[in-house]
């Protein structure tokens, strides 16, 4: 993955020796100069960080990839020690801290706020952190942002202008990091193994519920997350960011996960699976936070409270840096060191009722009307009858399905899709030198639902179940073992789980296998079933039983026939057989 910089490094080397005067540039921004009621352009965004490049040394742009919309990604990073050995180097001595904005124009709070960060940091305005290295993904959705408008964010308080939600392509991108199907999901994953970050940030603007408060904040889920992390993350890291913000007169509350009703009734965590950005950087255990402004307060003190919790991050960072990174270090020697292989991994969770944590929360009065539109009860929600109320938070989440970690799995070579998305992931792979016969685990998909409509370009499947075999498999040379002892241990259990929410199976992957290629003329099986029948005592048995127990089988004579084909050796293997294999030890 490195050399996806070396052309930006190159022209580093020539350029980092000497920067011109910061005053010879304009480094005000939009935001500033329309005090607070617009956003940047994408034009102005790329061009104000190439502008704080050219005058500070700390500051170094590079340009990555592509994206749907046909431009690079930009990244930016600010490191005081400008050097070659330390900008990317894994043995570097820091925390690193990665911001992600604009994955939604038109929630541009972050794009903002961090382009004041970072000339800030650049300028001294803020103390320069000793040992936190800090990046930022410009902005992500660049064929979002290039859709300007002024409407789309129906329930919005400003900018004046902003982008558009899907990308060029009209994807969600915060719905894209597992499945991949945009360029910009497959630069994202570039960028983020290059830099491994310890802690993420990605920024937001919520919908919602109203209440008093400007800022909220969605931590990825603890119990997902786990281990010392994970208690961290909910223990100290969450009570550290309230308690400091706070003290500076900007309140921030969880997430208001609720939708068309009032919050005080109480709510739960919101669950980051894998397919939105805080839930794909927790699968290398990095610890990720989004932040939600409200939508319906002013856009300036949205932009300065992300500035502020920003800022507050990064002191939290440099404080805390050290155990940071090595909790991480030490959850990810565990990934490594095939401890995990035959023991238990959770691919689901239910909020857990019996857990609940209370707090005071700064809530408006909700009332119930007539709506002079449909006749119909409505929700409006009283300004003028602001309250603070304890309510009932439910954060905690427990597991509701699991799987056995397998020292390896098998993938054929023709699912090359799948391939590309593990090497994209730096995973590790190794080929099969010659044909070889093997004992391995099965998957043959017992039941599934499909999404009735589509949901980012795919009908997505859910509550899928298997059943499990073991088979003797002969795999081709060519084919790749895929060993769980590396540090993508969580995302190949995610992604080649067939049951796992956000599994390549759910995602569409292997649908292909769910379609019965051949089958039989009626005419022609009646003869070979009926030898069938007689050669197989058991067979029989278990069909006249079914036919007994089962009126709509017993009327239905293609139904009779096909259960019979499919016990029989012409029925194809590769129907609902799972084309990724396990080898248990």
């Amino acid at each position: 993955m490195k050399n996806i910089f070396l052309f930006a490094l190159s022209v580093f080397f020539i350029s980092c020796a000497e920067k011109n005067n910061p005053a010879d540039y304009d480094l005000t921004t939009r935001f500033e100069k329309s005090e607070g009621k617009q956003t940047a352009t994408y034009d102005e965004v790329i061009k104000f960080y190439h502008d704080l490049d050219e005058a500070y040394i700390s500051i170094k742009t590079y340009e990555i990839g592509s994206t749907d919309s046909g431009y690079p990604l930009t990244l930016v990073t600010f490191n005081p020690d400008r050097t070659f050995d330390s900008e990317f180097a894994d043995d570097m001595q820091v925390t690193r801290l990665l911001i992600n904005n604009g994955i939604h124009p038109g929630e541009p709070d972050g794009i903002d706020a961090t382009m004041l960060l970072m000339r800030d940091l650049a300028s001294g305005k803020i103390e320069t952190p000793k040992n936190v290295w800090i990046g930022t993904i410009a902005l992500y959705n660049i064929g979002g942002a290039l859709n300007r408008n002024s409407t789309s964010r129906t329930n919005q308080n400003g900018p004046e202008e902003y982008g558009f939600r899907g990308n060029a392509r009209n994807y969600d991108l915060n719905r894209d990091f597992i499945k991949a199907d945009t360029r910009n999901a497959r630069t994202f994953a570039d960028i983020y193994h290059m830099i491994n970050p310890d802690v993420f940030i990605d920024n937001h603007v919520s919908n919602g519920a109203d209440y008093q408060y400007t800022l909220t904040h969605l931590f990825t889920q603890h119990d997902k997350l786990g281990g010392e992390l994970g208690d961290y993350v909910h223990n100290d890291l969450q009570p550290q960011l309230e308690q400091r913000l706070a003290a500076e007169k900007w309140d921030i509350t969880p997430y208001v996960n609720v939708f068309n009703q009032v919050p005080e009734t109480g709510f739960s965590q919101f669950m980051d699976f894998p397919r939105y950005s805080t839930g794909y950087t927790t699968l290398w255990n990095t610890v990720g936070m989004m932040v939600e402004t409200h939508m319906l307060k002013p856009y300036k003190p949205r932009v300065e409270g992300t500035y502020e919790l920003m800022r507050n991050m990064i002191e939290i960072v440099e404080k805390d840096g050290d155990k940071i990174t090595e909790m991480r270090k030490a959850a990810n020697t565990i990934l490594k060191s095939g401890a995990e292989t035959g023991k238990s991994y959770n691919i689901a969770f239910a909020v857990d009722s019996s857990k609940v944590t209370k707090f005071t929360f700064k809530g408006f009065e909700g009332e119930t009307m007539t709506s002079e539109i449909t006749g119909k009860n409505r929700l409006k929600y009283n300004r003028n009858r602001p309250f603070e109320r304890k309510i009932s938070y439910y954060d905690n989440f427990k597991a509701t399905a699991s799987v056995t970690v397998p020292k390896s799995y098998i993938i054929p070579q023709g699912w090359h899709n799948v391939i590309d998305r593990l090497r994209e992931n730096d995973i590790k792979l190794e080929r099969i030198q010659k044909d070889t016969t093997m004992a391995v685990s099965v998957y043959h998909i017992a039941d599934f639902k499909t999404r009735t409509s589509p949901y980012e370009g795919h009908y997505q499947h859910y509550d899928t179940n298997v059943e499990e075999t073991v088979e003797n498999i002969t795999f081709r040379k060519g084919d790749f073992i895929v060993n769980t002892a590396q540090l993508g241990l969580r995302y190949l259990i995610e992604t080649l789980e067939p049951a796992a929410a956000d599994s390549f199976f759910n995602w569409n992957y292997f649908d292909t296998i769910l379609q019965q290629k051949e089958g039989f003329s009626p005419y022609v099986w009646e003869d070979k079933a009926l030898e069938l029948l007689n050669n197989n005592a058991d067979l029989k048995k278990k069909f006249e039983d079914k036919k007994a127990a089962d009126e709509s089988f017993r009327e239905s004579w293609y139904a009779q026939l096909d259960l019979l084909h499919k016990h029989s050796p012409n029925y194809e293997k590769a129907h609902l057989r799972y084309p990724v294999f396990r080898i248990s030890n």
